[in-house]
């Protein structure tokens, strides 16, 4: 039995130290907003924040989380979450959702870190979020959005 630290709570998972974060919090805590896309941590779906920095949980292995506070998508709170997730929603970003748990996670990342990010900031943070729909135009105007909603 592990504990994690997951969304403002401490949880015990019946898992290997070896299991993937994804599969902990899929699969043993029922959190479903946290895609598995690929796997090999290239295209972002997995995306959640460890100690605030944005991590692929398919290659976190969830023995190596030790006392860090785990985010997903389910339990993001706060001024740039609010300000990314409106900003989402009044561009209509989504077309089909799948990566978009991932894109919010990582956009929330680059605002923390940087509130004004220009065009390179944004697609430098972005870079391994992949986007089946096409739909990085609009994730790019939504980040400037929730930046200037903001400022």
């Amino acid at each position: 039995m592990l504990t994690i630290h997951l969304n403002g709570a401490a949880l015990e998972v019946d898992a290997d130290p070896d299991m993937p974060l994804l599969w902990a919090i899929r699969d043993r805590l029922d959190l479903t907003g946290t895609k598995y896309g690929c796997g090999i941590a290239q295209c972002g779906a997995c995306t959640v924040h460890m100690d605030g920095q944005p991590v692929r949980a398919c290659q976190t292995r969830i023995g190596d989380v030790g006392s860090a506070k785990i985010t997903t998508i389910e339990g993001i709170e706060g001024k740039v979450a609010e300000a990314v997730q409106g900003a989402w929603r009044k561009l209509d970003v989504v077309q089909c959702g799948y990566c978009q748990s991932g894109q919010i996670m990582s956009a929330i990342g680059l605002l923390t870190e940087n509130p004004k990010p220009t065009d390179a900031d944004i697609d430098s943070a972005m870079d391994g979020n992949v986007c089946r729909c096409g739909t990085y135009q609009r994730i790019r105007a939504a980040i400037h959005e929730a930046a200037r909603s903001l400022a």
